[in-house]
């Protein structure tokens, strides 16, 4: 607990100094698309667009979000009026511009990690202000209503997570910048280990193409630009080009078949950066910045459109929801 508490509290409070002076972003740019019918160079910032959403009613932090039938739930965080640990469960209608409360999750926490696998949301991990937690809750849009699962083998805070073909997987996490990988299967409501992350870290993002959980960014002695690719057919790792920005308390997501890595922060504050990671080629590209710079954001994608909510910067905790869309 003093850990979390020294590591956490210096990284907000760093970037809450540092906030008012700016932070630091890519500035250098890969080679733009080119069309084949003219021949034209396109700036890779040019490539989407940001519009600002209703905002979501609980201004917080170190959620975790998921999408079911069309819909974004985000569940936890942190914090209230009084700085206590949220157990807030909010979900979006991007159709309407909307949100709507729903029942409470059982346990508050922030720095959890969520997965939806046949139409549930599963919040796994987190901190609940004294002690990390290995809690696993269930939650049903359909009854509006939780229910307790198995453990994870071990409490993590500020892990990752990601489904692969109806498994949920919990990847990294603190103390101790883990580098386990827990598998969590709905159907016999088991946990079973696989191969270990190359490089442990915590206040990652993980997204999933494919058979392939994707491991992004995160903290290990530093912010990281690290990425590595889990295939849950071999239960092996494999390297990938890093990221252009290192950052910690990102948000990352699939777009069809690109990897969008929005927000996050570095030693000098928080950043607006958006980087697009292509698996065939390996390749990464900038894409236009954030509106609102911010880390421990959440986010999801719906119809096409990554929507990123929430977070904190140096103005606090934030109710920000920002959509983009790729072109």
């Amino acid at each position: 607990m003093s850990r979390r508490s020294s590591i956490v509290s210096t990284m907000i409070v760093l970037t809450f100094v540092s906030g008012a002076s700016g932070c630091s972003r890519a500035t250098s740019l890969t080679p733009g698309a080119r069309s084949g019918a003219t021949g034209l160079h396109v700036n890779p910032q040019s490539l989407g667009s940001w519009n600002t959403k209703a905002p979501m009613p609980t201004p917080r932090w170190g959620m975790a979000a998921g999408v079911v039938n069309g819909i974004l739930y985000v569940v936890g965080g942190c914090c209230d009026s009084n700085r206590n640990f949220l157990n807030t469960v909010e979900a979006y209608d991007p159709k309407t511009d909307s949100w709507t409360t729903k029942a409470s999750m059982p346990t508050k926490r922030d720095g959890l990690a969520a997965g939806v696998v046949n139409g549930i949301l599963y919040a796994i991990g987190g901190y609940n202000g004294a002690w990390y937690l290995n809690t696993v809750e269930a939650y049903n849009p359909t009854t509006n209503t939780w229910t307790t699962k198995a453990p994870m083998p071990a409490a993590q805070y500020l892990l990752a997570a990601g489904v692969v073909n109806g498994i949920l997987y919990a990847v990294g996490g603190h103390p101790d910048d883990l580098n386990t990988l827990y598998a969590y299967d709905p159907a016999t409501n088991t946990w079973t280990t696989k191969a270990s992350m190359p490089t442990g870290r915590f206040a990652l993002s993980a997204s999933v193409h494919g058979r392939t959980l994707y491991a992004v960014g995160g903290w290990n002695n530093g912010p990281r630009s690290t990425i590595q690719a889990y295939d849950s057919a071999t239960n092996t790792w494999a390297g990938a080009a890093p990221m252009p920005t290192a950052r910690a308390f990102l948000a990352t997501r699939f777009v069809g078949d690109i990897l969008y890595a929005v927000g996050g922060s570095q030693y000098s504050g928080y950043l607006d950066t958006v980087e697009a990671y292509n698996p065939a080629t390996n390749t990464w590209t900038t894409r236009l910045s954030m509106p609102t710079k911010r880390a421990g954001l959440a986010a999801g994608v719906v119809n096409g459109i990554l929507y990123a909510v929430g977070g904190l910067n140096g103005s606090g905790f934030l109710n920000t929801v920002e959509a983009f869309s790729p072109r």
